[in-house]
């Protein structure tokens, strides 16, 4: 907090004190000793001197950030049906969870410097109905994120301790403003681009310095992530530009174990052009997972729709990040929360045999029964074929034939135009959408080989 240069401050809560003495700047900063997670509501006092400040009702849990562009802007309900989630004002309209709290800090500003307060308390809210959906005029105007809500809420019945996510979101921003500098200084690769001018909310560190850095070093859990869009044009550099992210955010929040769980790109048909560079976004949102050991990524090729680039089924999406979470950092150690991973291939008989991580069985699933998988193989002139799974289907006699759970856990994939397979690809093409996932229905992401 703030005072008056050489003030001393004490913290109190709980029956455990802190003190500092503010600097020049009239900056100072206490550390509270680590309490176990209560849902008891107690008081906070700071005092200096004659002065005195109290903030009643405060719990001890455990905080997230929840970052990005829309689709973690998405509310979770709102007037406009292509910016809201499905089941969202049904969902909303029953909650009544005090322990669940939620603030935001996505103001729309930008900052060429970094910020130490916002100009306004923060306020938090609880998880109600009141809080989360608005009836102005009969339009709906909803309140905070659709995804942070439902991963609050996924945590919350697992863990019954109390929950809490700050939102810092805009949407069509890149990745490159929420960046902060140490962020960029960590990695050569992009350390270049702190030499562009902070001109708007696009350049590096904008929306680190006014949204995010006045947090910093409150403690938090770890942060997930929903972001992408904006860099389909660029995504060579993406995978370096997620490490200077997640190190930028582990160095200034003082947490070196900060986890960072995050959402692949959905599908949607991109104007042309950037079509051709989407799968490689995407393979660049899998690299960074697989190099970066706290972080995890939520595969969503099944979930997406390819009219929009806000598909409205947030919940599944939050799912599958909360089950990172609960697998990793709070003790549910026996449960499946990765889709399958490539970790060998080889070609026999003018067949791709692929082998996976995170798989004990595949099952195929379509609403239309289609056989479509998504493979495609070429040979050395390099023309793309669509390809078959030649593992049997389990119900192959009965007339879902088409779909249903596969044999073994090692695919074979062939196309009988090619007869020497040297390239293998998966999702590169329209319409991107996946079929094939893993025993407890995690989806397999896209990939390339033999290149």
């Amino acid at each position: 907090g703030k005072a008056e240069a050489g003030k001393r401050v004490t913290v109190s809560f709980a029956g455990k004190s802190a003190s500092a003495t503010s600097g020049r700047d009239g900056i100072w900063r206490v550390e509270l000793p680590a309490f176990p997670a209560s849902r008891e509501p107690r008081v906070l006092t700071i005092s200096s001197g004659a002065e005195n400040m109290s903030f009643s009702d405060v719990l001890v849990g455990e905080v997230w950030f929840a970052c990005g562009q829309s689709n973690m802007e998405c509310p979770i309900w709102g007037s406009n049906p292509h910016r809201r989630d499905e089941y969202g004002a049904m969902t909303a309209q029953t909650l009544r969870n005090r322990c669940i709290r939620f603030a935001s800090t996505a103001n729309y500003k930008w900052s060429a410097t970094p910020k130490d307060g916002f100009g306004k308390r923060v306020e938090w809210k609880t998880c109600t109905s009141e809080n989360l959906l608005r009836w102005e005029n009969l339009r709906e105007l909803g309140e905070f994120s659709a995804v942070a809500v439902y991963y609050a809420l996924e945590l919350y019945r697992a863990l019954e301790i109390p929950i809490a996510v700050v939102g810092a979101y805009w949407g069509g921003t890149r990745i490159e403003p929420w960046i902060p500098k140490s962020g960029y200084e960590s990695v050569a690769a992009v350390a270049g681009f702190l030499s562009s001018p902070i001109r708007d909310r696009q350049h590096p560190t904008a929306l680190w310095n006014e949204q995010v850095a006045p947090w910093a070093p409150f403690q938090i859990r770890g942060m997930i992530w929903y972001q992408g869009c904006s860099n389909v044009d660029s995504p060579k550099p993406y995978c370096d530009l997620m490490h200077a992210l997640y190190r930028g955010w582990s160095k200034e929040f003082e947490n070196p174990s900060l986890k960072m769980y995050f959402v692949q790109l959905a599908p949607y048909r991109y104007d042309k052009g950037l079509a051709e560079k989407f799968p490689s976004l995407q393979e660049a949102q899998a690299k960074f997972a697989a190099e970066e050991p706290n972080a995890a990524m939520a595969v969503t090729t099944d979930v997406g729709n390819v009219e929009d680039c806000h598909p409205n089924r947030k919940l599944v999406v939050a799912k599958r990040l909360a089950l990172h979470a609960l697998k990793r950092d709070y003790g549910f150690a026996d449960i499946v929360s990765d889709s399958p991973v490539l970790k060998g291939w080889k070609v026999a008989a003018g067949k791709f045999q692929l082998e996976f991580e995170s798989v004990r069985g595949w099952f195929m699933y379509a609403d239309d029964f289609s056989t479509e998988n998504g493979f495609e193989v070429a040979g050395k002139d390099g023309v793309w074929h669509p390809a078959q799974i030649g593992n049997q289907l389990v119900r192959e006699k009965t007339r879902y034939k088409s779909n249903g759970v596969m044999k073994g856990t090692v695919l074979e994939v062939f196309s009988p135009e090619v007869g020497d397979p040297v390239r293998l690809r998966y999702l590169h093409s329209e319409p991107w959408t996946g079929r094939l996932c893993n025993e407890v229905g995690l989806p397999l992401g896209p990939f390339h080989v033999g290149y």
